[in-house]
């Protein structure tokens, strides 16, 4: 589509001001939030909000929030309590459903993630959450190709397990395939550094395949749902024995369109002290690795102490969806600001 010249953004170098998206992306922008909005209505859903800045923040390996000092003294304002911004609106929706909330809510608002930026990052994104109360497992992915047939008009979502991904593109199994396995299949990318090999675990290797050979090719003509990630991915997943073998496998999805990752949804885990494990083993890997810890202790572990209901959540990143559905390749060709205008 060819802008007019109206709707041509403030691209001159000489001129700033201007937002990097085309006004005709941002319409469509616009129009897909609204049919987003209208499709949790229809079924059911109470939009909520709740805090950007909190006291509480995941512990994950990957996710590095932003650190803020509430200052009392205008005078020191490097003195004060420290908040974080919400990499999700996670931890608060889940109070919410544990102090008795409707059994549907979704949630559209800003997130924020340190060390991410490039075509498909921004310090500074959109997100969609959304938890259903009763959902398993096949609903949670159900709901969630409903909700990408809707929004990107196409007739099917495909599905697709984390096992049968890499046997397919990488021809190893990656819940069996040993360290070494993995990283001599990598080797054979010349980029990679053999001699880092040992001293790189499993799930960086798993991390790595997934990125370089395995993501390109899914939801390449319609969208697709990769699901049963490796136990040791299990963020706030629960996780199970698969029927055939003793593998143990994380209640875990991601949808993917045209090689890119647009939402990620888990079979939420009710058990706070398996929580509070894996906080501490993430906090360990993240020392380990030179990053400082997290807070280990919060409100949505006191939270799951006092019953958070069975149920389905997923994170949507609507920058990207607004991208794939208008044709983009960068999401900066759907904000009005990212980060180098903000």
């Amino acid at each position: 589509m060819t802008d007019s010249a109206a709707d041509q953004p403030q691209r001159d170098a000489g001129n700033r001001f201007g937002p990097s998206a085309p006004w005709d992306r941002l319409r469509e922008r616009a129009q897909l939030l609204a049919r987003l909005r209208a499709f949790f209505e229809a079924r059911g859903f109470l939009e909520v909000d709740t805090p950007l800045l909190s006291a509480d923040t995941v512990v994950d390996l990957h996710l590095d929030p932003l650190k803020v000092v509430l200052f009392e003294d205008p005078c020191t304002p490097e003195q004060g309590s420290r908040y974080w911004l919400q990499t999700s609106p996670e931890f608060c929706m889940k109070r919410l459903l544990a102090a008795g909330s409707p059994p549907a809510i979704y949630q559209v608002c800003k997130a924020f993630r340190g060390a991410e930026r490039g075509p498909l990052h921004n310090p500074e994104f959109t997100i969609v959450e959304w938890y259903r109360i009763g959902d398993d497992y096949e609903s949670g992915m159900e709901l969630l190709a409903e909700l990408a047939r809707n929004l990107l008009g196409v007739p099917q979502v495909e599905r697709r397990s984390y096992r049968q991904a890499f046997l397919d593109h990488v021809g190893l199994d990656p819940h069996q395939a040993t360290v070494e396995e993995l990283a001599a299949f990598a080797a054979q990318d010349q980029t990679v550094q053999l001699a880092g090999a040992t001293v790189i675990d499993r799930d960086q290797w798993l991390n790595y395949l997934l990125a370089q050979y395995v993501e390109s090719h899914l939801g390449r003509d319609v969208p697709e749902i990769l699901y049963d990630f490796p136990a040791s991915q299990a963020a706030l997943a629960r996780v199970r024995s698969l029927t055939d073998d003793a593998v143990r496998v994380a209640e875990r999805f991601e949808l993917y369109y045209r090689g890119i990752e647009l939402a990620n949804g888990y079979h939420e885990l009710l058990d706070p002290s398996v929580l509070e494990e894996r906080n501490r083993s993430n906090n360990q890997i993240r020392e380990n690795s030179g990053k400082p810890a997290l807070p280990e202790c919060s409100r949505m572990l006191d939270a799951m102490r006092s019953g958070l209901p069975p149920c389905v959540g997923v994170a949507l990143g609507f920058d990207r969806l607004a991208m794939v559905a208008c044709g983009a390749s960068s999401i900066h060709e759907v904000l009005a600001f990212p980060i180098d205008r903000a």
